[in-house]
């Protein structure tokens, strides 16, 4: 044993070491081959037929992580080599990218039967959402569900989620340690999550969704959030921890609107609210068929999660982009003072649309800030490129990406810049946004809206899929910004210049966290 353990023994290890080392070679031996194969197989195997492909070191990643850290400068620079129409390989996918505003009008306004949202999505909402909604569903029956939510959202009730608004508003400020004496600091990102949340879930979706964000419920909405996070793109239905507390989330806040529907329903009373659980309530199918509440349940859930995003988001950048122009803001807070009176009295939705500068602020931040930066849609039907020779096969995605017309210099000179004085009446930006509005309109079964693609400024997305809860947000952006505008004063950090970076680790994209600005209140007698 002794002379085994001498001689024989280290023989042994360094034979394992060696036959490690020999595996670890094999493999890295196996990559280089891959490498070499696939630059190869880009250099000497080109379609003419189809878009050309940005060069990639390494297969099935691809331009994965350049793509993903910064998608407009992917964007950009690849138009920079290969023009308008490209593919990229996003995790092993031939991903088609078609810009400019011809390339938005040939995938927003696709055909059904030649491209589908829902085979892209689904696996990644339909764990969020619940089943038999948005994705998770036949696309005619979708139409119905949208237009069911559009229709619920008429002038009267969005007149009537005005002074909601402000109240929510008012009372987070007066509540929150953050605000209390003259002047401080707060993380921008971090406040205005908490704000949009309050004041969407008191208007469109009812008092009692409201109260339970004084409770367990944000712990819940929390949980279902990560539902989105990147890696479910691949593996949503992988046995992951947040996963699991996604599921979890999800079946109670679903729980938790059904007890809502069933207490109202039990009560047997009128509705006494423009909610929007009282419309689903009372919404029929084409068939004949209540909508379940099941549904409703789902529905609403979608309505909270899809609008939290895109709205904390754009109300964050607001002010952060206030915070770097002192002058704006204070011109927004005389804009109050002449159109509305020096006492300036409680705002209504009436008053907010006289509010010209103001509406303004957020439509300059959703052009440099759209919340979605990529949207894509499944080829399902051969699809030819007008002015190209080539044809998108169906084994590819095509990928629309409205914000870069919207940061293009020739549709908006400085494109960089922040300034809310380029849609001023008289400069030629003015009316641009009514140019989607004013273009040829269609039904896709949830009323008619404008099919048109053609315009450089498309925050909300166009045809089929345009996104229902556009007069929402533009009512609820407006009424948060114009509120904060009269309660303080902004202004970065000293030393500090312009905004912080985003951060597109999501399908959302938003500032990056913590984005700090300093406040300063408002003295009274400046409101007298």
């Amino acid at each position: 044993m002794g002379l085994f353990t001498v001689v024989v023994e280290p023989l042994r290890q360094l034979s394992n070491k060696s036959t490690g080392l020999a595996c670890v070679a094999g493999a890295l031996s196996f990559i280089a081959f891959a490498i070499i194969l696939n630059v190869l197989s880009q250099l000497l195997f080109k379609n003419p037929s189809e878009p050309p492909v940005v060069f990639h070191w390494v297969p099935f990643f691809g331009s994965t992580i350049t793509y993903g850290i910064d998608p407009y400068n992917f964007f950009f620079s690849c138009r920079e080599k290969y023009g308008d129409v490209f593919t990229f390989i996003l995790l092993g996918k031939k991903t088609t990218v078609c810009l400019g505003v011809k390339g938005n009008d040939f995938i927003l306004n696709g055909k059904h039967k030649d491209l589908n949202a829902e085979e892209i999505y689904s696996p990644l909402t339909t764990p969020v959402f619940g089943k038999e909604v948005v994705y998770d569903c036949p696309n005619a029956k979708l139409m119905e569900q949208k237009k069911f939510v559009k229709f619920g959202l008429t002038s009267y009730a969005l007149k009537s989620y005005v002074p909601l608004i402000v109240k929510e508003v008012e009372d987070f400020i007066a509540r929150s340690p953050i605000f209390s004496g003259s002047k401080g600091s707060f993380n921008v990102p971090g406040v205005m999550a908490e704000v949009t949340i309050y004041t969407a879930s008191r208007s469109l979706q009812g008092k009692e969704v409201r109260s339970k964000f004084d409770s367990s419920f944000a712990d819940l909405y929390h949980d279902l959030d990560m539902g989105f996070s990147p890696i479910n793109f691949m593996l949503p239905w992988a046995p992951l921890p947040h996963n699991r507390k996604r599921d979890y989330a999800q079946k109670k806040m679903a729980q938790t609107y059904m007890e809502i529907i069933k207490e109202r329903r039990a009560r047997g009373s009128q509705r006494d609210a423009d909610d929007m659980i009282w419309n689903l309530m009372s919404s029929v199918y084409k068939n004949g068929t209540p909508v379940p509440d099941a549904e409703v349940a789902h529905m609403m859930i979608a309505l909270l999660m899809a609008g939290q995003h895109s709205s904390s988001s754009t109300a964050a950048w607001v002010l952060l982009r206030l915070a770097t122009r002192p002058d704006i803001m204070e011109e927004l807070y005389e804009e109050q003072k002449s159109v509305l009176g020096a006492d300036l009295p409680p705002f209504t939705y009436d008053s907010l649309q006289r509010l010209t500068l103001n509406a303004q602020v957020v439509r300059e931040t959703l052009r440099i800030h759209a919340p979605i930066h990529s949207i894509m849609r499944k080829v399902t039907t051969p699809m030819p490129v007008e002015g190209t020779p080539y044809t998108i096969p169906t084994s590819h995605v095509l990928l629309a990406a409205p914000g870069v017309t919207s940061k293009t210099e020739a549709h908006f000179p400085e494109p960089d810049f922040w300034e809310p004085h380029r849609w001023d009446e008289g400069s030629p930006l003015h009316g641009t946004n009514k140019e989607i509005d004013d273009d040829e309109k269609v039904d896709y079964g949830y009323g008619l809206v404008s099919k048109g693609a053609g315009s450089p400024y498309l925050p909300f997305g166009a045809g089929r899929h345009r996104c229902i809860g556009e007069a929402f947000a533009y009512v609820q952006l407006g009424t948060v910004t114009a509120t904060m505008v009269r309660e303080f004063k902004l202004r970065n950090p000293d030393g500090k210049k312009g905004v912080v970076g985003t951060d597109y680790s999501s399908l959302f994209s938003r500032p990056l966290n913590p984005a700090v600005v300093q406040w300063k209140r408002r003295e009274k007698r400046e409101k007298a």
